[in-house]
């Protein structure tokens, strides 16, 4: 590791009854839909031509075609109400995420604690360079990756050991191959997450600086380092 510096239950109780409510509606459509489908079917028999009678074969398909349409939206209600409930449950989980910290690429509030950084670099790769940006997006320091260290820990002092202002900063990485740029690459860093919530059945986590990620983005967790 280098060092980088110049020196959940009310919740789900509401969704298992909205689900509840909107089976039991579409239960009750779909029997008032029968009804009238079965008024409908007596009506036909009793006019229809007696010289040119409905084959049978033809109620059958409306019936057969009738329950399969009702066996579909009641799957499509039990789908439902399965997803709600496993949306809840990915919830309460990833609910236990708060106050840890998450690595993904994204900006990292700075408030006097050292920040964890997890370059990764091409193949053909030899020489690397640290950028740190601020939240105007101002360069403020540029540090060379001196043998491709898997794991930097950015630091925030200056050149005379002083602390950089309290801010949200960003993090890039220029990989050369001899004195050619490869590429310019955000790296993984260390994040702490301040909430959870679920947004169209997806979790999405807001990271301390304010950014917004879905969970999925998250490829690593830890315990707070010691600030």
């Amino acid at each position: 590791m280098v060092d980088v510096s110049s020196a959940t239950s009310a919740a789900g109780i509401q969704t298992r009854v909205a689900a509840s409510e909107s089976k039991s509606d579409a239960n009750a459509a779909l029997s008032s839909d029968f009804d009238t489908f079965i008024r409908m079917l007596t009506v036909q028999v009793q006019n229809q031509d007696p010289l040119n009678p409905v084959d049978s074969t033809d109620y059958a398909t409306q019936l057969a075609t009738f329950s399969s349409v009702e066996q579909q939206v009641l799957t499509n209600d039990l789908l439902k109400e399965m997803a709600a409930q496993l949306g809840g449950a990915g919830l309460q989980q990833a609910g236990q995420w708060i106050g840890m910290e998450a690595l993904a690429r994204a900006p990292v509030w700075f408030n006097d604690s050292p920040i964890s950084i997890r370059p990764e670099y091409p193949e053909n790769a030899d020489s690397a360079k640290l950028l740190v940006r601020n939240s105007s997006g101002d360069l403020v320091q540029t540090f060379d990756l001196n043998g491709l260290p898997e794991d930097v820990v950015w630091t925030g002092t200056d050149e005379e050991g002083a602390l950089l202002p309290v801010d949200v900063y960003s993090f890039q990485i220029e990989h050369y191959e001899g004195q050619t740029l490869l590429a310019t690459a955000t790296p993984l860093s260390y994040n702490r997450i301040v909430e959870v919530r679920s947004d169209d059945n997806d979790i999405v986590v807001r990271l301390s600086d304010g950014t917004e990620i879905p969970s999925t983005m998250v490829t690593g967790l830890r315990t707070p380092t010691a600030g």
